[in-house]
């Protein structure tokens, strides 16, 4: 029916609504009784071929036939014994789970940066490498068992890291926690971010231009709750995605920037990709357009375009000076350095219905006054 996002399925399934749940028929028994009657099958085609247990099916493409009673055109020169082919294998090889594996999860990154915290240091460095992935994540959970969703002072654990990051660099930082990154990172930095600070810039060494160059992957800050992100170059596709609390910068995006956001604000300081604010229901963007082509790129569907107000220029100004303290931001600097003269040409983007709450509340404060 394509309704399950508008709460009126007719069928009862998709909703919280408990005159349409009324109309669902369904029962858990139902679901007992299909899954009983596979079980029931399956053995009995697994009693056919020789079979007592599944394990004992697993790597036995002998048993499976090709049909030749079909004639088509495309299964003429079609040869599947490649894939049919059995191949004998040492009783030290699993080809189910025969063995446990190894994941080493006694040496990674994480590992050393609770030693590090739980030591009471205030700033260590390491290097990481793209096989270090959520790097971070352990980390945080140690803060959160301690010190629950309070976390620690802010910025009161500072990690230096040089290289090129893993997945999910900084996923659910905690607060008081900042990951300073020289160097790039892969997809989902600060996934469900939870009150750190990440700070990525290019090496220093490097020669490229930041940004007009991409420094982490797709999917950053995928659910982000809260905490603060400083990113010196562009942000892959879907930048933003869900976002609920946090607050970036980041030079520019790829294609589906703040899809579904929530809340949080973002500030960009170049271009965006295509489809930008699609599902965007929540938070607020700004976008620094001095070529007048955002517009062309952004879903309005749920948004509206606005020009900032005194107000909301002091906080991106804010943010910007930030920014540029972080990660000496070449674009930032250029913005501030003539900001008067360059902060009309800032955009913000807000969600229509959070506009109308916004100034529902602020009609009834001016009532209560």
């Amino acid at each position: 029916m394509r309704k399950c996002h508008l709460n009126t399925c007719p069928v009862g399934i998709a909703t919280q609504n408990p005159e349409l749940r009324k109309l669902f028929t369904g029962d858990p028994q139902h679901i007992v009784n299909f899954f009983t009657f596979i079980a029931m099958e399956l053995r009995e085609i697994m009693a056919e071929l020789g079979f007592r247990t599944i394990n004992e099916m697993v790597g036995k493409a002998k048993t499976l036939k090709v049909r030749t009673d079909l004639d088509h055109w495309k299964l003429q020169s079609l040869d599947l014994s490649p894939i049919l082919y059995e191949r004998e294998v040492n009783s030290n090889v699993g080809i189910y789970h025969q063995f446990d594996q190894d994941h080493e999860l006694e040496n990674i990154l994480d590992r050393k940066l609770i030693a590090d915290w739980k030591a009471g240091k205030t700033e260590v460095s390491y290097p990481i490498i793209n096989i270090d992935r959520s790097a971070g994540a352990m980390l945080s959970y140690e803060i959160s068992l301690k010190h629950k969703a309070k976390g620690l002072p802010t910025d009161s654990f500072n990690v230096n890291f040089t290289g090129s990051a893993g997945q999910s660099f900084g996923v659910f930082l905690a607060k008081g926690v900042k990951f300073n990154l020289e160097g790039e990172a892969n997809d989902y930095v600060g996934k469900g971010l939870s009150g750190g600070k990440i700070v990525i810039k290019p090496p220093r060494e490097s020669t490229f231009v930041p940004h007009e160059n991409i420094i982490i992957g797709n999917v950053a800050f995928y659910g982000a709750t809260s905490g603060r992100a400083f990113i010196n170059g562009l942000g892959g596709e879907r930048f933003c995605v869900r976002n609920s609390g946090a607050e970036t910068v980041v030079e520019g995006v790829g294609d589906h920037g703040c899809e579904y956001m929530t809340g949080g604000k973002v500030i960009i300081l170049g271009n965006v990709g295509k489809n930008f604010a699609a599902g965007m229901s929540g938070g607020v963007a700004y976008a620094f357009n001095p070529n007048d082509d955002f517009a062309i790129n952004c879903n309005t569907e749920m948004v509206d375009i606005d020009q900032p107000d005194t107000n909301d220029l002091a906080d991106v100004k804010s943010m910007v000076e930030e920014h540029l303290a972080e990660t000496n931001s070449k674009m930032a600097s250029y913005i501030l350095n003539d900001w008067e003269a360059l902060s009309k040409y800032f955009i913000k983007v807000m969600p229509h219905d959070m506009k109308r709450v916004l100034a529902e509340q602020k009609q009834q404060e001016e009532k209560v006054a």
